[in-house]
């Protein structure tokens, strides 16, 4: 008996490591399926970007499993929300605005990550509804804005001797006032306060055929539903643009490859989550589409959002990772 009883002995101590790693892969298991963080996405104050936001919410919640909340935020203020964790990620980044956050943020800080592009391409611009260009054939290009008799067209009782330069948004990327001192023209800019002011107020200039120069965007709704000309300003090159900071912009804006950034953090919390949103690419069409299911047919931009996502499967299916 004496003999065997070490044996029991190294039996008994087998059986209790056994168990141990048991409990520790249990533990490992645990933690491993820990709750999913919830993502938190930027909706900065245009369609698309709630076009955007809303398309990315139903597919991480239903296909990942996430919870999604979107966070209504200026998209100067997101930089800094995103830096630190408090955003997720942003959807559309016009870069020409954003310049000295690129730089401080992605290049120097490397906090924000750059997730690539959207897949749609922007453009802002000066706009005339195009009758008043059959009109004033001159005002299709900044030259007849020099004259006083074709400014005194745009004149109103907010831009007093002045002609109106009408702009939305305090919080937009706007270098209007800049390229209106520094081209010597006879313009004020007076600020709607919202997308909606801006589409308000050309609604009513159309309908009664007035002229109205105001700053608007594309891709976007508007250009399905009015005949708008794009003002030919001087053609945008890097050197005028490197002025910005000291005021010195006299040019046109630039054509803007939209893109995605994210919190640093969210590649090693959310890796599927992150890994979407890397693959998230649709084209100009398919955000013009939902954002005139929003704008001109009066769909919520969640409707609109999972009207695409019903249609296009095909699409989405790419951005979800192996084996989702």
């Amino acid at each position: 008996m004496n003999v065997r009883s070490p044996s029991r002995r190294m039996l008994a101590l087998a059986a209790t490591l056994v168990l141990v790693s048991l409990m520790l892969a249990a533990c490992g298991g645990s933690a491993a399926s820990q709750p999913k963080i919830t993502l938190k996405l930027a909706e900065n104050a245009w369609t698309g970007s709630s076009i955007n936001v809303n398309v990315a919410k139903i597919l991480l919640e239903e296909k990942l499993g996430y919870k999604v909340e979107l966070v209504k935020l200026d998209e100067n203020a997101q930089w800094p929300a995103l830096s630190n964790g408090d955003l997720s990620a942003s959807l559309e980044v016009w870069p020409s605005g954003h310049a000295d956050n690129m730089k401080q943020y992605i290049d120097e800080k490397k906090v924000v990550e750059n997730l690539g592009p959207l897949g749609v391409v922007g453009k802002i611009s000066w706009y005339v509804p195009t009758y008043v260009v059959q009109d004033h054939p001159e005002l299709a290009t900044i030259d007849g804005f020099k004259k006083p008799e074709d400014v005194a067209l745009f004149k109103t009782a907010e831009s007093g001797d002045k002609g109106q330069f009408l702009a939305g948004d305090p919080s937009w990327v706007q270098y209007d006032e800049d390229i209106i001192k520094n081209l010597g023209l006879d313009l004020k800019v007076v600020r709607a306060g919202s997308e909606q002011a801006v589409l308000a107020a050309l609604d009513a200039a159309y309908s009664r055929k007035q002229p109205i120069l105001f700053y608007f965007w594309t891709p976007h709704s508007i250009h399905a539903k009015y005949e708008l000309t794009p003002v030919k300003l001087p053609e945008y090159t890097d050197a005028c643009y490197s002025k910005a900071k000291d005021g010195g912009v006299a040019c046109d804006y630039p054509k803007d490859v939209l893109f995605k950034i994210a919190w640093n953090g969210l590649k090693d919390k959310a890796p599927d989550a992150y890994q979407f949103l890397k693959n998230m690419q649709y084209s100009d069409k398919d955000q013009i589409g939902m954002i005139a299911a929003v704008e001109l047919d009066k769909k919520t931009a969640e409707q609109a959002a999972r009207d695409w996502v019903t249609k296009n499967e095909a699409v989405w299916k790419a951005w979800l990772p192996p084996g989702k």
